[in-house]
């Protein structure tokens, strides 16, 4: 095994740097449709642990819903970069 160290020098340069937003989700979209999945997957959660096969299904139509909500929005400007979310100057 060699014992040779890489420098910082030597390391690989990479296209994007930190400061180049390639979509991290920073977005009401992006929250809204998380938040919403997060509560479908408690309620299916919660309804599997109680062995509901009805509420268990509507919290995996709250996740698909939660994605959907996600779409419209990142559709409507509200996703990264989005139309809705442009600096006005104030």
């Amino acid at each position: 095994m060699s014992k040779t160290t890489v420098s910082a020098s030597n390391a690989p340069v990479t296209a994007a740097s930190h400061s180049d937003a390639i979509g991290h989700g920073n977005s009401p979209a992006a929250w809204t449709c998380v938040i919403v999945m997060l509560v479908g997957a408690l309620v299916s959660s919660i309804a599997f642990v109680i062995a509901s096969t009805p509420i268990f299904i509507a919290g995996i139509v709250v996740m698909v819903a939660g994605l959907i909500a996600g779409w419209a929005m990142r559709k409507a400007g509200y996703g990264v970069d989005g139309s809705k979310l442009k600096n006005a100057g104030h």
